[in-house]
C-alpha cells in the first residue's frame, strides 16, 4: 500500500511517500523550485500543490500517481470556521477582499478563496501538474483512483511525532501558529492508540505571538523566528512582566494570549536592516523567557495527566532549540524527542503516517525516524557528467574524508554535498557548509560568506561518542534541535561554535547515520585533536538549501567558498586561501 502525504496550505510545502508503513521519501518543494519556504503563507497561494516534491517521491519509489492507494492532505476544511456546512453551499468572495471588513474579527475576507482551494485540492492534483512533470501524474481513474483524505492539521503534526518517535508509548505536545483553529495540542500515544487530552484554540497562540514579535523586530514572520531566538541570547528579561501579562497559564493545561499591541507597548517597529539596540535584544529575551515558562507549565500538566516518561514534539514552535533544551533540563520528562521537520513540512509526513497507520489496521509501526536523509540523491556518474558538461575543473579524491579534513585543518571553508538531501530545515551533513571550529574568526567569516546577520551563531557537529567530552551533559542529538553548554575547559579550543551565552546547538553523528560524514569528523580529529566541525546549511541568504549538483556548483561559484566536495570529486577555486 502506497500512501502519499501533502502539505500545501500555509508554507513549507512538502510531500512524503510511504509503502506499507515505511517512509521511502520526503522533501520540501523549495528544494526544487528555489523559492524559500516554497511560497508565502497567504490565502491566494493555497492552490499551489508541491508538484515537484510529489514527483520526486514518486520517482524515488519507481511508481506513478496511478499506483498510489491513499493521498493524505494535512488540513481538514470541514474543521475550518469559514467552511460552509450545508449541502449545496456556495462561497462568495468580495471583489476587493483586502478592503472588506468581516463581522467576525477572527475571520478574513480571503477565507472563501482560501477554503475553496483546499476543498478542491484533489481535483488540482488530478489535473494541475505542470507540463514537464505530467509523466508521473497521468493515468489516474478520477472516480476509482486513490482515496483522498483530509487530515486535521494538528493531528498531522501529532502523528509526525508519535508515529516517528523512538518510543512505543509517549506523551505528545505540538505547538504552532495555527491550524484550522487549534494552536496547541497535547495527548498520549499508548498501546497503539492516540488520545488527545487538551487543545488550545485561536486566538490564543504562542506561535502567532512569536511571529508578531518577529515582524515587529524587522524580520520576516513565518520564516525568521529563529533569528529572534538567537537575538534573545544578547538580552536581559527587562520586559518579562509585559509578556507575562500577554501570556497567562491557567489551570487544566490551558493558556491565553492577549492581543500583544506591540506598537502601543514598545513603540514603532524596527525597520528591516536598521541597527539593533539593547532594547531589541531585551524584548527578544523576554519573549523567549515567557515562552519557556509557559511550555514548562504545559509539560508539567501533560506529565501529570499521562504519567509517561517520554515526550515527543512537533509543530513550528518545537524548532525553538533553546526552549527544547530548557524543557529537556527542567521539565518533568526523562526523554524529549523532536521531529526534525517539526514545522509545516512535517505535516506531509504526519498525514501520510496517520492514514497509513489507520488504513493498514494492524496498529504496528514499521519505521522509526533515526535520520532525516529522505530527499534526492545523485550518483557519482550523474555528478561527474554534470561537472564535465559545465566545464568545471575537478578531480576525483582518493581519500574523500582524509583529503577534505586536510583542507578544513588548513582553514578552508568547504561546500559538502553527499548522499540524500535532508528533510527539514537543518543541514545535517548532506548539504552543508563545513569549516574548522578552532579559528575564532570563523563565525564572522561564515556569516559574511552566507550574507547573514552578525549575531547569528553557527553550529557544531560532533562524533556521537565524544559529545559529552566537549559539552556539559552532552547527549545524542542527531537533528540539531537542542543546545548544550560548551565545557569551560574546552571553550578556547572551539571558539567558532560557542554562542555569546556559552551554548552551542549541537548535532551528533554516528557511523550508522552518515558514514562518510562521520569518517570526515574522525579524520579531522586525527589531524587536530578536535572531533568537531562547524556545520551550517549550504545556501546563501534568501535561498533554500542546495539540492541538485547544479544548485551546489552555482552556489559555490557565486559565493566565496574555498572548495566544493561533491560526491567523490573536489572542485577548487584558483588562488583560494585560508
Amino acid at each position: 500500500m502506497y500512501t502519499l502525504g501533502i502539505n500545501a496550505v500555509y508554507h513549507d510545502s512538502a510531500a512524503a511517500l510511504l509503502h506499507d508503513g515505511v517512509v521511502l521519501a520526503a522533501a520540501e518543494d523549495e528544494r526544487f523550485t528555489h523559492v524559500k519556504h516554497a511560497k508565502r503563507p497567504v490565502p491566494f497561494s493555497t492552490w499551489q500543490l508541491p508538484f515537484d516534491a510529489i514527483d520526486y517521491c514518486l520517482k524515488a519509489a519507481g511508481i506513478t500517481l496511478a499506483e498510489v492507494d491513499h493521498v493524505a492532505y494535512s488540513y481538514d476544511p470541514q474543521r475550518f470556521g469559514g467552511m460552509p456546512k450545508h449541502a449545496g453551499a456556495t462561497l462568495e468572495l468580495p471583489f476587493e477582499p483586502s478592503r472588506a471588513k468581516p463581522a467576525n474579527p477572527s475571520a478574513s475576507p480571503w477565507d472563501p478563496l482560501f477554503v475553496s482551494y483546499i476543498a478542491n485540492a484533489r481535483a488540482q492534483l488530478l489535473d494541475g501538474a505542470p507540463h514537464h512533470l505530467r509523466k508521473r501524474f497521468q493515468g489516474v481513474d478520477p472516480v476509482h483512483g486513490f482515496q483522498w483524505h483530509f487530515v486535521e492539521h494538528h493531528l498531522a503534526h501529532e502523528a509526525s511525532a508519535f508515529l516517528a518517535a523512538p518510543f512505543d508509548d509517549t506523551a505528545v505536545l505540538t505547538m504552532d501558529g495555527r491550524g484550522e483553529g487549534v494552536t496547541t495540542s497535547m495527548g498520549r500515544f499508548t498501546g497503539g492508540e492516540y488520545q488527545r487530552l487538551r487543545q488550545v484554540e485561536l486566538p490564543h497562540s504562542l506561535g502567532l505571538l512569536y511571529e508578531a514579535v518577529t515582524d515587529w523586530l524587522g524580520f520576516l514572520h513565518s520564516s525568521d523566528e529563529y533569528k529572534v531566538m538567537a537575538l534573545a541570547s544578547y538580552g536581559k528579561p527587562e520586559y518579562v512582566d509585559v509578556f507575562r501579562d500577554i501570556v497567562r497559564f491557567h489551570r487544566d493545561g490551558i493558556y491565553t494570549v492577549e492581543a500583544p499591541r506591540l506598537v502601543e507597548r514598545f513603540g514603532p517597529p524596527r525597520e528591516r536592516g536598521a541597527p539593533l539596540d539593547q532594547r531589541h535584544f531585551d524584548i527578544a529575551h523576554s519573549l523567549q523567557r515567557v515562552l519557556e515558562e509557559t511550555v514548562l507549565q504545559l509539560a508539567a500538566w501533560l506529565h501529570r495527566q499521562t504519567g509517561l516518561r517520554n515526550l515527543s514534539m512537533a509543530g513550528g514552535v518545537a524548532l525553538n532549540c533553546v526552549m527544547n533544551s530548557v524543557l529537556r533540563d527542567a521539565g518533568p520528562f526523562d526523554e524529549v524527542w523532536v521531529q526534525p521537520a517539526a514545522g509545516d513540512a512535517g505535516t506531509a509526513l504526519g498525514a501520510a503516517l496517520w492514514i497509513d497507520y489507520r488504513e493498514r489496521g494492524d496498529r504496528k509501526r514499521h519505521w522509526t525516524m533515526d535520520h532525516a536523509y529522505l530527499g534526492p540523491a545523485y550518483s557519482d556518474e550523474e555528478i561527474e557528467h554534470f561537472l564535465r558538461w559545465s566545464k568545471v575543473p575537478f578531480r576525483r579524491l582518493d581519500d574523500i574524508a582524509g583529503e577534505t579534513a586536510d583542507l578544513l585543518a588548513a582553514g578552508k571553508v568547504i561546500g559538502w554535498y553527499q548522499g540524500r538531501t535532508e528533510f527539514g530545515p537543518r543541514a545535517l551533513g548532506a548539504r552543508s557548509i563545513l569549516a574548522s571550529p578552532v579559528d575564532p574568526a570563523m563565525q564572522a567569516k561564515l556569516n559574511e560568506i552566507k550574507d547573514r546577520e552578525d549575531f547569528r551563531p553557527v553550529a557544531p557537529v560532533v562524533m556521537e561518542e565524544h559529545v559529552n567530552d566537549w559539552f556539559v551533559d552532552g547527549k545524542v542529538a542527531p537533528f540539531m534541535l537542542f543546545v548544550f553548554d560548551v565545557r569551560a575547559e574546552k571553550a578556547a579550543r572551539i571558539p567558532a561554535v560557542r554562542h555569546v551565552d556559552g551554548t552551542a546547538r549541537v548535532q551528533t553523528v554516528n557511523r550508522g547515520q552518515h558514514l562518510l560524514y562521520y569518517d570526515l569528523l574522525d579524520a579531522f580529529r586525527q589531524r587536530t585533536g578536535v572531533p568537531i566541525l562547524v556545520n551550517t546549511s549550504f545556501n546563501t541568504r534568501g535561498e533554500p538549501m542546495v539540492n541538485s549538483p547544479r544548485d551546489a556548483v552555482e552556489s559555490f561559484w557565486t559565493s566565496p567558498l574555498d572548495a566544493l566536495v561533491i560526491g567523490p570529486f573536489l572542485v577548487e577555486k584558483a588562488g583560494a586561501t585560508a
